[in-house]
């Protein structure tokens, strides 16, 4: 699954990613362009056993989260 959370302020990034972990999609890819929303977004997949890479692309953090 890919989600494109630019522009969006907390909790939306955090609330889409989790969505799709409820939907047991893995891996799910995600852009965020803040460092609030990636390390947000990283909290939540670790406390729910993903593994996180991220990668810093300009202003953007695009994220891979793996179970």
């Amino acid at each position: 699954m890919k989600i494109d959370a630019c522009g969006l302020s907390c909790p939306q990034p955090v609330i889409l990613t989790n969505n799709a972990m409820n939907d047991n999609e893995s891996p799910i890819y995600i852009v965020v362009d803040t460092q609030c929303a990636c390390e947000n977004v990283q909290r939540l997949a670790n406390n729910k056993g993903y593994q996180v890479e991220i990668e810093k692309s300009g202003e953007k953090f695009q994220m891979k989260l793996a179970k």
